[in-house]
């Protein structure tokens, strides 16, 4: 049942549990990459199941195929991605195996995640790669990972711009010795490159050293689950932390790096030792990320939204989204695999969101509607994502009234709610007038954000309005009908 209350005062405590549209959580992104890789890398069959069915996904299981694993569907005919529940694994007889004389033809289509992770598990294999890609990719930047790869032993060949695909991977193994069994990578463009190097380690000749450089550490989250994928595919390694550059390194004994929610630059390190990742039956748990989008409705629209089949102790990064929502204001309710948001007033606050950049275009919508104003920082880095994803919800957002500024490393964005009474004609929520079109700037995450504008106002039938709504395919094909449940 839909009750009527008036938004901008409603804190949603005479709704109940009965009243919430329950959205079953799509599989981790994120995850469904890792897993895959290390079902592909291991000797044997692997069941993989519950992964993400994407673009993305699907770019990172054809390269996989191309060097040798074998991949089936679980259930469907494969044509339908609703159709499949997961994968049938049988790993590579060997390394990854590229082209001897031709080099194999990797197209990583716009995913960054597949470009990065698997350009260092290549070249950890033999033969001639390709990676190449579209839409940003080519100006995506992956030089300093490329750098590393070279140092232990890897020809690279770009054929464009220097340090951006395409290139050319002459893979000959990853010999740790010509380093002295030591690298240093910087996170400060992307987690990734730490995490590619991570995967590809255990197909090293001798163990590998890899520290943490660079001037800071952004999205840290995501090399704890490349850790937790390592962990659960029986790789050994050892994450061993200092407090200052100089002093003595001392391991983290046991499981202690699953309570890591940071990392600094130069204190910091993982020793990885050469093994087999193990076949086995793996589940990836659901997506902390895609679950933002409807837990974020939640506290916007007329009815409390669950979302189901998220794990509550997840190293996601983007779990931060029920931390975000809390300052903000909303009521949440939680259980053992569930998540309940409630209608709320929000209002702003300062949030540094370097571990989770991928909720930024989120909560900058969230922020439009809040009362006061809501300050982002730490995240520069989103200027070279699939979009630049600090312009683009400024321009989006800019369309319906807001008063946002795109600053250096983040946004400004001065909430309307409540402005309606005190600030002459000005409505109290974003508007977009009717002759006014949206972009998604080709970015799944701008399209599946901007959704939230028209929980206020029914007819502003975000789908139709932008310029390419069928974006969401590279992360969830099935988003838009989900988010028509939200009624």
């Amino acid at each position: 049942m839909t009750r009527g209350f008036e938004m901008n005062e409603h804190d949603g405590t005479d709704l109940d549990m009965e009243d919430a549209v329950e959205i079953a959580a799509p599989a981790s992104k994120s995850l469904s990459h890792r897993y895959l890789i290390g079902a592909a890398l291991a000797h044997g069959k692997s069941f993989v199941r519950h992964t993400l069915e994407s673009a993305d996904i699907e770019a990172t299981r054809g390269i996989l195929s191309q060097a040798g694993a074998l991949m089936k569907p679980l259930t469907g005919t494969g044509a339908h991605c609703a159709d499949i529940t997961g994968w049938e694994v049988f790993g590579m007889p060997g390394k990854p195996q590229g082209g001897k004389g031709e080099a194999t033809q990797c197209d990583v289509g716009e995913s960054g995640t597949t470009c990065r992770l698997l350009t260092a598990v290549l070249a950890a294999g033999d033969g001639l790669f390709r990676i190449f890609g579209h839409g940003r990719m080519h100006d995506r930047p992956i030089g300093e990972l490329c750098a590393a790869l070279a140092s232990l032993g890897c020809g690279i060949a770009y054929e464009g711009k220097q340090d951006h695909p395409p290139f050319l991977i002459q893979a000959r193994g990853l010999d740790p010795s010509l380093a002295d069994g030591y690298v240093q990578i910087g996170m400060d463009d992307s987690s990734q490159y730490f995490s590619g190097l991570l995967l590809a380690a255990p197909l090293a000749s001798s163990p590998l050293c890899i520290e943490l450089a660079g001037r800071k550490a952004v999205s840290w989250p995501y090399v704890g689950l490349t850790l937790q994928c390592l962990s659960d595919f029986d790789i050994k390694f050892r994450v061993e932390r200092r407090p200052r550059i100089g002093d003595p390194w001392a391991q983290m004994h046991g499981s202690g790096w699953r309570t890591l929610e940071d990392a600094k630059p130069g204190c910091l390190r993982v020793r990885v030792w050469p093994c087999e990742y193990k076949p086995g039956d793996y589940k990836v748990e659901g997506d902390w990320s895609q679950a933002s989008y409807f837990l974020a409705a939640g506290a916007l629209g007329k009815r409390p939204v669950t979302v189901r089949g998220l794990r509550p102790d997840s190293l996601q990064g983007d779990r931060a989204i029920l931390d975000i929502l809390q300052k903000m204001g909303a009521k949440i309710e939680t259980g053992a695999d569930a998540v309940t948001v409630f209608p709320s007033a929000l209002h702003g606050v300062a949030l540094d969101m370097g571990a989770c950049p991928d909720l930024v275009p989120t909560v900058a919508v969230l922020a439009s509607f809040a009362r006061g104003s809501t300050r982002i920082s730490n995240v520069a880095h989103l200027r070279i994502k699939e979009s630049d994803r600090i312009a683009a919800p400024a321009q989006e957002l800019a369309k319906t009234g807001v008063t946002i500024d795109a600053l250096s490393d983040g946004l400004l964005i001065n909430g309307m709610g409540g402005l309606a009474g005190h600030v002459r004609n000005k409505p109290d929520c974003p508007t977009l007038p009717a002759d006014v079109g949206l972009c998604a700037h080709n970015d799944h995450r701008i399209a599946m954000s901007l959704a939230l504008l028209e929980l206020r106002d029914k007819a502003l039938k975000v789908r139709e309005r932008l310029d390419d709504p069928n974006v969401v395919r590279k992360s969830c094909p099935e988003f838009w009908n989900l988010w028509s449940k939200l009624g």
